[in-house]
């Protein structure tokens, strides 16, 4: 069975189980998921998506918007389109194509450059600082902060999205939360203290929040 979402044939997949009510969701594939009741006719399905036209096409065109995304790979501010390709080693960079050999790899690839190139960014940028602790360095995602100074643990969280970015934007974030040490406020002398490693922090912050 298909039904018309945007202008494209949309399959519709039937999954049954005890429900008293019809459930709509799309998976990965794009594919419309409806779980109902085995005495459901197909022409109630119908319907039902008939009736909720508009919100199934928001929920079909937010689907087609994370299959696109997840054709490429933001690196560095630079974005490749992602080739998968079973006899792929290792993860290989090739013009603006980066060719690997499935998603576990490409996974486990981001993960580790997280940590070379944060753990690289930060040793390079702490000699400049004077008087602050030993801290320990932390990486996650996170959906709110680029980066966190935790004073009470000594710690600083880096927030692993900032790997797509230009890398003068990572430097940005870590000088940012090492400044924390000084200040753990956003006060005037806070600023100050950014200013003095990051002249230009204002446009960074800008070009974060874009």
């Amino acid at each position: 069975m298909q039904v018309e979402i945007n202008g494209d044939l949309v399959d519709v997949i039937l999954v049954y189980k005890n429900n008293k009510n019809i459930y709509l969701r799309f998976n990965k594939e794009g594919q419309l998921i409806a779980t109902c009741n085995r005495l459901v006719r197909k022409k109630d399905i119908l319907k039902l998506i008939e009736k909720n036209q508009d919100k199934i096409a928001k929920m079909y065109q937010s689907i087609h918007k994370m299959q696109k995304e997840e054709m490429f790979f933001l690196y560095l501010g630079k974005k490749y389109t992602i080739v998968y390709n079973e006899s792929m080693k290792t993860p290989t960079f090739d013009g603006d194509l980066l060719f690997v050999k499935n998603k576990k790899m490409l996974d486990l690839f981001y993960k580790k450059e997280v940590e070379r190139i944060f753990t690289s960014e930060v040793s390079r940028i702490v000699p400049y600082f004077s008087n602050i602790p030993r801290f320990t360095l932390r990486f996650r995602n996170m959906k709110t902060r680029w980066g966190v100074n935790n004073r009470g643990s000594n710690s600083i969280t880096l927030n692993m999205e900032l790997l797509k970015k230009d890398l003068d934007l990572l430097d940005y974030v870590i000088i940012h939360e090492l400044c924390h040490f000084y200040e753990p406020n956003h006060s005037a002398r806070f600023w100050a203290h950014v200013e003095k490693y990051y002249p230009k922090y204002k446009e960074a912050r800008k070009r974060l929040r874009s």
